[in-house]
């Protein structure tokens, strides 16, 4: 009988023994469940890898387009139609609106974490905020004191800058394939879209004091993400409110006086709000493309669009831009479609020449025998 009791008991203790442990061990698993989402959504890096993963180039570069053409016409309402003829001014509000944006996704705890301080200096911050305030509030200042024709030369400098800014900064080179893809669109951009070239003193000074904020612009919201763990609406977060610093500094010296006598009604202000909106979604559809890409595709893309709203308005709305101009478009597509497998061919090369260094490293590995 005592024997029998003593077997129970050591039955007993195997079973709880193996509750503990099994436990123990969905604890563990728990943990790392846990673990694994916090660095996912809490941390720099998983939000980095969480943006890779969901807005990926074609992505990026579809949402970019996509909002660029929609705050043209939106922008074409309000300084057109609606007459707010103050784009240093509405270039802060939309700045505002969008630093807003990004405080209520603060407060709701959604916003990307910042890498850690020291892995970014402040002055590569500061310098990012104040060429962006630049770079955008010259860009509309330009459109209003230049024609149209004048107006795309200078958005057509900016690739040759961006080229020549990347070599001197970084030392970074492209092939010369690559080189002739982008002289052809270009030149096709040129033809397809300068048609007018009046000039204006003031306006000819403002755009060329815009082309290099805008190259600069480009490459380090492209560098920033592409070497540091930083997301899109990380970086803005931390970039906005030095843009919006340098904005108020350039309203009284750029904008004419009297937008405080501007007629603020339901109507007017409603498409200053849309105007402005669409501004937050270009801000981070532009980030999330220079982080996915590189400034030059960007400003590819910018090229792509005016094309296509021209061929689009040809075959679309009966337009007649001209047999040059439909000329210059189609040829400026095809630079870029050259341009586009060059890219895809580079990045699959580069793809298979890291799994080949994986391979040959896993092949070095030996394994030592016990003896």
């Amino acid at each position: 009988m005592g024997w029998f009791v003593s077997l129970l008991v050591e039955d007993a203790r195997r079973f709880i023994k193996r509750k503990d442990s099994d436990a123990g061990e969905a604890g563990r698993a728990l943990e790392e469940l846990r673990s694994s989402l916090y660095n996912e959504i809490r941390t720099s890096e998983g939000s980095k890898h969480q943006q890779q993963r969901f807005c990926g180039p074609v992505v990026a570069m579809t949402f970019n387009f996509v909002v660029a053409v929609s705050i043209i016409l939106a922008n074409k309402l309000v300084m057109g139609r609606v007459g707010f003829n103050y784009p240093i001014f509405l270039t802060l509000i939309h700045y505002v609106t969008a630093w807003l944006l990004l405080a209520f996704f603060k407060a709701l705890a959604v916003l990307p974490v910042s890498p850690p301080s020291k892995t970014t200096p402040f002055s590569s911050l500061f310098s990012l905020g104040a060429v962006m305030a630049f770079a955008s509030g010259l860009a509309n200042t330009s459109l209003k004191h230049n024609s149209v024709g004048f107006y795309q030369m200078a958005k057509i400098a900016v690739t040759p800058t961006i080229v020549l800014a990347e070599f001197i900064l970084f030392r970074k080179t492209i092939s010369f394939k690559k080189v002739l893809a982008l002289t052809v669109v270009s030149a096709g951009v040129a033809v397809a879209t300068v048609t007018d070239l009046e000039f204006n003193l003031f306006g000819a000074l403002i755009s060329i004091a815009w082309i290099v904020p805008s190259a600069i612009n480009k490459i380090l919201w492209s560098k920033l993400q592409q070497q540091s763990n930083w997301t899109a609406l990380a970086l803005m977060w931390k970039t906005t409110p030095v843009t919006i610093f340098f904005l108020v500094a350039l309203m009284p010296w750029l904008d004419p006086p009297g937008v405080l006598s501007f007629k603020w009604n339901i109507n007017n202000s409603s498409a200053v709000l849309i105007s402005a909106l669409l501004g937050f979604l270009l801000q981070w559809s532009g980030a999330l493309a220079l982080g996915a890409t590189s400034a030059t595709s960007h400003v590819v893309l910018g090229q792509f669009k005016t094309c296509v709203i021209l061929l689009g308005g040809y075959l679309i709305f009966n337009s007649d831009p001209g047999f040059v101009s439909l000329c210059g478009a189609v040829a400026a597509l095809g630079g870029m479609s050259v341009y586009t497998s060059l890219n895809l061919q580079e990045s699959h090369e580069s793809q298979k020449l890291k799994l080949n260094a994986e391979d040959s490293t896993d092949s070095d590995v030996k394994i030592t025998p016990i003896v």
